[in-house]
């Protein structure tokens, strides 16, 4: 049996909702298993993506076939060290250090360096993985208990799909906790459907070509997550784009899968109300914050709202403040 990945970031990812689909087909499978990576077609880091951040969770590489959401986890509570796969436990040394507790990666390989401070009784962290089709092979045949083998053959035009989590799933963690590593796989999918290949610019110009041909401001758009820095969009592409999304997606399912003021996500220790008023999504990088999304007004009325914040030097809670008195303002007036 040989099989690719479609780019589906849900397989055993502890973020989302899992029906094991995937992995009770593997496992349960009488055939060898053989698993190819031919149709990936980019490159593991996107177009502008800093490179120092490589350590960091919300910085996991993309995959064809992502497995653990490519993040490995650790955990350290009175001296007891837990890693999660247990696969990368020999992967990792410990350093002490009188310093606040960390865990560095190698840039290149998957040698990790446990950095405690055994003073704090409870430690834990993501770090992403250097992910490797050799790697994709022996981390399933580590947790399916059969051999993986790794193969390069190209995705025939007859490969059936194995479907496996719903996709709302996967929305809700992206749009709520702005994770990174969903949106990327989602357009690497995208692509995958449009051509077979994953590649992000193929379903970016079909985007582009086919939705968005009536922005006014034309988008620079390179990667899935919004990391790379050469991405650039204006606020009132941003208003657009959630009025198309609002013409589109039912106004119970849509906002239920929001970040909402007071309430989920990235936001939910900001923009209280006795109702939540704000439904969106953030976008963050150092220096740059910004919120979009619908506002339901006092009186009822939803507003589309595009908050852009960039190359502050100040706390961004100071941002976070400010905003929150501008919409609370339109909240209570409109």
């Amino acid at each position: 049996l040989i099989f690719w990945g479609t780019g589906d970031p849900s397989f055993l990812y502890k973020e989302v909702f899992d029906n094991n689909r995937v992995f009770s087909f593997l496992k349960s499978s009488p055939h060898s298993l053989y698993f190819s990576d031919h149709n990936f077609q980019t490159t593991n880091f996107g177009s502008g993506w800093a490179w120092d951040d490589y350590n960091d969770y919300y910085s996991a590489e993309r995959s064809p076939f992502p497995i653990y959401g490519n993040i490995l986890s650790l955990k350290s509570i009175e001296k007891k060290i837990k890693v999660e796969p247990p696969y990368f436990k020999s992967y990792f040394k410990v350093e002490t250090s009188e310093e606040k507790a960390k865990v560095i990666r190698k840039l290149e390989t998957n040698e990790f360096v446990f950095h405690p401070n055994f003073s704090e009784r409870e430690f834990k962290t993501d770090v992403p993985f250097k992910v490797a089709p050799e790697l994709t092979a022996s981390l399933l045949t580590d947790t399916l208990n059969k051999m993986v083998r790794v193969v390069r053959k190209p995705l025939p035009k007859d490969a059936r799909i194995l479907y496996s989590a719903p996709v709302d799933s996967l929305y809700k963690v992206m749009m709520q906790e702005s994770d990174n590593f969903i949106a990327e796989q989602l357009l690497l999918m995208c692509s995958q459907a449009l051509s077979d290949t994953l590649q992000p610019e193929i379903a970016i110009r079909y985007v582009k070509k086919n939705f968005l041909q009536d922005l006014k401001d034309e988008p620079h758009w390179v990667d899935g997550s919004g990391l790379s820095r050469y991405n650039l969009f204006t606020p009132r592409s941003i208003v657009h784009l959630w009025k198309k999304i609002y013409e589109r997606v039912p106004r119970e399912r849509l906002f239920s899968l929001l970040a909402t003021g007071g309430k989920a996500g990235t936001i939910k220790n900001w923009y209280y109300g006795k109702e939540p008023y704000i439904f969106g999504k953030t976008g963050s990088l150092s220096n740059n914050h910004c919120l979009s999304g619908y506002l339901v007004t006092k009186k009822g009325k939803t507003l589309i709202f595009a908050f852009m914040n960039n190359n502050f030097t100040t706390s961004v809670n100071d941002i976070r403040r400010n905003m929150e008195n501008i919409l609370r303002s339109v909240y209570e007036k409109y």
